[in-house]
């Protein structure tokens, strides 16, 4: 793999460098811009920058983005449905128990380790520690995730996430029924003030909205159809609980349940344009195996 180059001419002044950056469609994350910034593979008129240094109207940025070094991520031969792919991307059925990325507490047996033996060639696209990802769903989330296996697909990808043109939707079985039967929660997303490992609707978070629709109801829960206008962290799990309908299982912002083993959220619904031929793509799927006998057993009752 190449030196991939990237030049930018600036349009208006007093943007720092590093936020300039981030504007442009690089697909690269703010932290691994600055690290290029100290590592001189950014330039401005020709000579290196701090990424502090402001750029004016007419400067050119000029980008330099090295091949990958050789990542310590090991391939992991881990079972995971693959719901479409090309020499692009892959769509996948993530099971719920598998992490995303490494981390603390799971150093391997992630997606990415299962995604480094299925597509080698994705080492490096997009970053190194998380090679492909372009969204996330949380560790105990089953459901579909979409995958970038080259530069230009997680270039277009991140950039069709952060103008909010993808579609991702989710069940969710919540505690009693919602009123309205179907609406919007605009709430802001942070760190919890006191438990650092969880997140809460606080002042001054970022904006968070989620819609949602019951799909069917129960004596003491109801399913819940919910679609996401931005992708904050734990965003429909801190959402439901905050207007008091927390999911079933959901042990961090709601309680256990004999009906399932882990919070009832799945990502059924994803819908977005190929990153290259600009085609509309859009994938469904049923309960995963865990979840599905739940509800049958609340529709038997």
């Amino acid at each position: 793999m190449e030196t991939a180059n990237h030049e930018y001419r600036v349009a208006a002044d007093e943007f720092r460098l590093d936020q300039f950056l981030v504007g442009r469609d690089t697909g690269l994350t703010r932290s691994r811009l600055q690290r290029l910034i100290v590592e001189g593979q950014v330039l401005v008129n020709g000579a290196t920058a701090k990424p502090s240094n402001k750029v004016k109207a007419g400067d050119l940025v000029s980008l330099s983005v090295p091949p990958p070094r050789p990542s310590s991520l090991v391939p992991q031969d881990i079972p995971v449905t693959v719901v479409y792919q090309d020499e692009n991307l892959v769509v996948i059925d993530k099971p719920a128990g598998l992490a995303v990325h490494p981390g603390p507490g799971h150093p391997d047996q992630t997606l990415v380790n299962a995604l480094l033996a299925m597509c080698p060639d994705i080492q490096g696209i997009g970053g190194e520690l998380r090679p492909g990802i372009v969204h996330r769903l949380d560790k105990d989330t089953s459901g579909l995730m979409m995958v970038a296996k080259t530069h230009q697909a997680h270039i277009d990808l991140s950039a069709q996430i952060k103008a909010r043109q993808t579609t991702k939707g989710y069940l969710a079985l919540v505690e009693e029924t919602p009123t309205p039967l179907q609406g919007k929660i605009d709430a802001p997303i942070g760190r919890h003030p006191r438990r650092r490992t969880r997140m809460a609707v606080v002042v001054g978070g970022k904006e968070a909205r989620t819609s949602y629709k019951v799909r069917d109801r129960f004596q003491a829960y109801s399913l819940l159809e919910l679609y996401l206008e931005t992708g904050r962290t734990h965003q429909i799990r801190v959402h439901m609980a905050h207007i008091g309908h927390p999911l079933v299982g959901d042990t961090t912002y709601g309680h256990s349940s004999p009906l399932v083993d882990r919070h009832f959220l799945h990502a059924f619904h994803l819908a977005f344009k190929h990153p290259i031929t600009g085609e509309p793509l859009e994938f469904r799927i049923g309960l995963p195996l865990d979840l599905a006998p739940a509800l049958d057993e609340l529709r038997d009752s």
